[in-house]
C-alpha cells in the first residue's frame, strides 16, 4: 500500500475488523477538468440561449451587448476545448480509474456491473454496485457524453469559422458547413445543449443517491480526490497505481 495514496482508518461502527481506507482516486487533472467543463457548459448554455433568443435589451447598446455575449460564448468554447483535450490526454497517462480502458465495457465483469446498476435503478436491487471508481454503467454514460462533447466542440468550430474571417478555420471546418448546411449544424449544436443540461441534472441526482447509499465520500471526492473504501476491497481497486507508477 502506498502511504501517499492510502490511509487506513478505524473500523466502522458495527463492522468489527473491517477497517476503512482513505484511498486517493481522482487525480488533480481529473478534478480540475471536471469543474472546468461544468462551468464552461453553464456559461455556454446561458450565452447560447441569449444568442438564440435575446432576452435582455439595453437601450442604445443592444448590438454591443450581443457582441459581448458572443465573445464570452466563444471564449468559454475555447476553455471547454482545452479542458476536453487535457482530459483526453489523461485517458492515457492517468491512474487506472482515469484511463480510457475503464470507460468501454470490454470485460464480462463490466457488463455484469451494468446489469447490476440497471437493476438498481429499476428498483430490482437494494444496493448499487460498489466500486472504488465509477461503476461500468456510469463509465458507459460518460463515454457517450464525451462523444457528444466532441460533436459539440466540432460544430462550435464550424459555426465560428462561418463568422470569423480566418483562412485557417475556414480551411479546417468550412467544408463541413458546405456539406451539411449551416442551419443543420446550428440545430445540432443547439440541441446538444439541452442534452448536457439534462445529463447534469441526472448526474447530480445519481451522485447524491450513490453517495448516500455507499457512504464513501463520493460527493466530496470530486473536490478532495479521496474516497473511503473497505480495507478488504483495496486489493481490487482499479485506481491503485501500477508498480512503478505514482
Amino acid at each position: 500500500m502506498d502511504a501517499r495514496t492510502s490511509t487506513v482508518l478505524e473500523p466502522l461502527p458495527g463492522s468489527p475488523g473491517s477497517g476503512v481506507v482513505r484511498q486517493y482516486v481522482w487525480e488533480l487533472p481529473v478534478r480540475l477538468t471536471h469543474w472546468v467543463v461544468v462551468l464552461a457548459i453553464l456559461v455556454l448554455a446561458a450565452t447560447g440561449l441569449y444568442m438564440h433568443n435575446p432576452f435582455i435589451f439595453v437601450r442604445g447598446q443592444t448590438a454591443y451587448l450581443m457582441a459581448t455575449v458572443r465573445f464570452v460564448h466563444v471564449l468559454a468554447g475555447f476553455v471547454l476545448t482545452s479542458a476536453f483535450l487535457v482530459r483526453v490526454y489523461w485517458f492515457f497517462v492517468g491512474n487506472r480509474c482515469a484511463r480510457w480502458s475503464g470507460f468501454l465495457p470490454i470485460r464480462k465483469r463490466q457488463w455484469r456491473e451494468i446489469g447490476g446498476m440497471v437493476r438498481y435503478y429499476t428498483f430490482m436491487r437494494w444496493r448499487p454496485v460498489h466500486k472504488v471508481g465509477h461503476n461500468a454503467l456510469a463509465m458507459l454514460a460518460y463515454s457517450f457524453i464525451f462523444l457528444l462533447l466532441l460533436v459539440s466542440i466540432l460544430t462550435g468550430f464550424v459555426l465560428f469559422s462561418w463568422t470569423a474571417e480566418t483562412s485557417t478555420l475556414k480551411a479546417l471546418f468550412g467544408w463541413v458547413a458546405r456539406w451539411a448546411g449551416i442551419q443543420h449544424i446550428r440545430l445540432v449544436h443547439y440541441c446538444l445543449m439541452f442534452i448536457f443540461l439534462a445529463f447534469m441534472i441526472h448526474h447530480v441526482y445519481s451522485a447524491v443517491l450513490v453517495s448516500i447509499e455507499e457512504r464513501n465520500g463520493l460527493l466530496e471526492s470530486i473536490v478532495t480526490g479521496y474516497k473511503f473504501i473497505p480495507e478488504w476491497e483495496l486489493g481490487e481497486s482499479e485506481c491503485q497505481p501500477r508498480p512503478g507508477e505514482k
